[in-house]
């Protein structure tokens, strides 16, 4: 896949929100890229400002200070070239599958005749093409979660941003859908940013992992992965795969800790 530098731009993001005491600083001088085309993950400590990270890269919360920037344009509203997918699918129960993949299309005004297609399109991507006019109490967790894939993907964003999408399905069905966010990807060529708890998630499906250190959070390294794809499962029983993790973990100083 051909990238290029500074798709993604943050420049000393720095984010705190008052209290009794003051004020209460999430994130500290917060500074990172990421390339077109890249899935990079970030890992850190509960309560260190991952989601905070997440709701300014999508233009749901202002930054104290610094700049967030997606192709050069700065991001201080919600945008229409940004998706974002959350732990909860938050699927509305009286609309279709298919009529809840639309849902951005309607909000956003969009010609609905022709983003039916690509709605059509995505669900077949993420196997649920024979669900589209199921209601969402008819699947499983992880298949409302593909729904929340395709939703956030059928406006063609430029970058994908994940908070947790996976943190509460059980591990078997977590791994699949590992599997089927990667395979999405690696399809779609879309820029992702995911935010995850567990380090062997990480691990598997970036890029890049960056890590963060405890609140206020900052950027205290860089991972790269060199693990070839497409990555199988058995991929996590690889020495280099383990190692990382291992490495990463030990930043933390924290036996599993983040885990999920």
């Amino acid at each position: 896949m051909t990238v290029t530098a500074d798709f993604i731009s943050v420049q000393g993001l720095s984010k705190g929100y008052p209290s009794r005491n003051g004020c209460v600083d999430a994130l500290q001088n917060i500074s990172f890229s990421v390339k077109e085309g890249e899935f990079v993950a970030v890992v850190g400590p509960s309560g260190c400002g991952k989601s905070t990270l997440l709701k300014l890269l999508a233009g749901l919360l202002l930054p104290s200070k610094g700049e967030a920037y997606l192709r050069g344009s700065p991001i201080n509203s919600p945008r229409r070239d940004i998706g974002v997918v959350f732990q909860s699918p938050v699927l509305l129960p009286w609309r279709s599958v298919l009529e809840n993949v639309l849902l951005p299309v309607d909000v956003l005004h969009l010609a609905g005749n022709s983003y039916r297609k690509v709605a059509m399109e995505l669900l077949s991507l993420v196997g649920l093409q024979d669900f589209a006019h199921r209601y969402p109490q008819e699947l499983s967790g992880g298949m409302q979660q593909r729904v929340a894939i395709a939703r956030a993907l059928v406006h063609d964003p430029a970058m994908l941003l994940m908070d947790e999408p996976f943190g509460a399905l059980d591990a078997m069905t977590r791994e699949q859908m590992n599997l089927e966010l990667q395979r999405v990807w690696l399809e779609r060529k879309k820029t992702i940013l995911l935010i995850t708890h567990s380090i062997p998630e990480a691990v598997f499906l970036a890029d890049r992992v960056l890590v963060m250190t405890s609140r206020p959070g900052r950027i205290m390294n860089t991972v790269p992965i060199d693990i070839p794809r497409p990555r199988r499962l058995e991929a996590m029983n690889l020495p280099q795969f383990c190692a990382t993790v291992s490495s990463i973990r030990a930043e933390f100083n924290a036996k599993g800790a983040l885990d999920a």
